[in-house]
């Protein structure tokens, strides 16, 4: 398929960082702070905490590459609030 806004490529630009924040060192050990946030019921306040401070702060802190950054953030917290619903669904069927 082709995709007018380069959809593809982009999507894998966010996964090549999600995947990269794996490697970081707040994802070493058995619990990252964000599992332990999310079990105790703040998680999706703390995911859109976080949207909003990274679109706040687009292109008011470093260069371009710095405010893509901010975006890819943005987008991962949105995909962890997304985790975050399903499984308060699923819980809850």
């Amino acid at each position: 398929m082709k995709y007018r806004f380069n959809e593809d490529v982009i999507l894998k630009d966010i996964k090549n960082y999600i995947d990269d924040t794996y490697s970081q060192h707040y994802a070493n050990g058995k619990y990252q702070a964000t599992d332990v946030i999310i079990d105790s019921g703040h998680g999706e306040s703390f995911c859109i905490g976080n949207m909003l401070k990274y679109i706040m702060r687009y292109k008011k802190k470093g260069d371009k590459k710095d405010s893509e950054k901010d975006l890819l953030k943005v987008i991962h917290y949105a995909v962890i609030s997304l985790y975050i619903n399903r499984k308060q669904r699923e819980d809850n069927e």
